[in-house]
């Protein structure tokens, strides 16, 4: 039935899916015009081969972006007002009822998505990715992943949706509450059991035996008064020639992470400015601000969805005539996006505002000209583009621009 909340998605969905397309096509534009030439920055640090390598990667990953939210629209206007959801519902509520039948509704939806999105996962690895590259990983592999995946998903999914969907019936009118309070315990106990039981189902972690480096890491960590649980190299070759590196865990199980294509690639200075990098996210408490802001919003969704259990409107306004709670959780998280899409610029300047801090604390610890060094390689490796749409970049990007960000590092040096 439609009425004035399906008019009001309809608009939104129409300025987010309009805002993406524009944006893409800056982008797309601004890359390819600026192609020709490295920018002066970078001259004699980057190839101009290099440099059109990351602008062509840069303009086929956001042409395929947008041929995946056309996918992405087409499912969501299936599920709401082409009756998808509703059809599932009169499927499933006259086989099972209560906790099975929320299960089995919220599997079947996350089933279909995910049958959707295989295609695309495998053009975006074996076709982009291979294109450029950077795919290392095998057919075979990507099956193996995907199988562990999806048992993991329904060994840790299973519990959960039922502890939720259980909430929801159970504690009346504040279950939203209580929801909250389980997920932010469910969130913290991933953060501790993550580096130990998770990421080695995926990955080879080894302990980190270049011994100069390790020495000089482990100075960095005494200077900066940081404890680890260990320094890791991961097997990040097995899959793609990406680079990078990572602390993670919380409390006793923070660990350091190197990619093992990192360590091939950067000098023994190099590797400490970046890692330096990373401590001044610590140090500056990014990740549980990270974690506080998302638990803080998480409280407001889910108390808005709260108000929307039992409104007419919400349930009738997207295409399904039949009111529950499960109904009412997977129809929240199909739109909640759309009506939120316009934070993504203030999540994206946070982040690049973190990334600052944690460059001046890596200059202030380690070395900027290594730092500048690394990202200079970083940059070419990971073929990102030097000369992204500044409109788009300010919108979507989570890291600051590659020449300001040398630009302000020079600065410290």
């Amino acid at each position: 039935m439609i009425n004035n909340f399906s008019f009001a998605f309809l608009v939104a969905l129409s300025l987010m899916v309009g805002l993406r397309l524009w944006l893409a096509g800056r982008h797309v534009a601004y890359v390819q015009a600026h192609r020709a030439a490295v920018p002066d920055q970078f001259s004699g640090r980057i190839e101009l081969s290099a440099h059109q390598k990351a602008a062509d990667y840069s303009v086929a990953r956001t042409r395929f972006g947008i041929i995946t939210l056309t996918i992405e629209v087409a499912i969501l206007l299936a599920f709401t007002f082409a009756g998808g959801l509703q059809a599932l519902h009169d499927f499933w509520s006259t086989r099972l009822s209560g906790l099975g039948y929320g299960m089995a509704l919220i599997f079947s939806v996350m089933l279909i998505s995910g049958v959707i999105d295989l295609p695309l996962a495998l053009y975006t690895q074996f076709v982009i990715e291979e294109k450029f590259g950077f795919n290392r990983m095998t057919l075979k592999l990507f099956i193996v992943d995907l199988l562990k995946q999806t048992a993991l998903g329904i060994a840790i999914g299973t519990p959960v949706l039922l502890a939720v969907l259980w909430l929801m019936a159970q504690m009346g009118s504040l279950w939203w509450l209580y929801v909250w309070l389980f997920w932010c315990a469910f969130n913290l106990l991933i953060l501790f059991i993550y580096p130990t039981w998770i990421a080695p189902l995926f990955n080879k972690f080894t302990p980190l035996d270049n011994a100069p480096l390790k020495a000089r890491i482990e100075s960095l960590l005494q200077r900066c008064g940081f404890a680890t649980s260990g320094l890791f190299v991961m097997d990040g070759s097995l899959r793609s020639n990406h680079g990078n590196a990572y602390f993670t865990g919380f409390g006793k199980t923070k660990r350091i992470v190197f990619f093992d294509t990192l360590l091939n690639r950067l000098q023994p200075a190099e590797v400490e400015a970046v890692l330096a990098h990373e401590l001044g996210h610590f140090k500056h408490r990014h990740v549980i601000k990270r974690i506080v802001l998302l638990f803080g919003l998480s409280l407001g969704f889910l108390a808005a969805l709260g108000q929307l259990m039992s409104a007419d409107w919400f349930f009738n306004g997207l295409g399904v005539t039949t009111q529950n709670t499960a109904l009412a959780l997977i129809l929240f998280f199909l739109v909640v996006p759309v009506f939120t899409f316009l934070l993504t610029p203030l999540m994206s300047l946070l982040s690049r505002r973190h990334e600052f801090e944690a460059d001046r604390y890596a200059a202030a610890h380690a070395s900027a000209d290594d730092l500048v060094k690394a990202l200079v390689k970083l940059y070419e490796d990971n073929a990102a583009t030097l000369t992204p749409d500044p409109l788009h970049s300010l919108f979507y990007d989570s890291h600051p621009p590659a020449a300001l960000r040398v630009e302000r590092l020079a600065h410290l040096i």
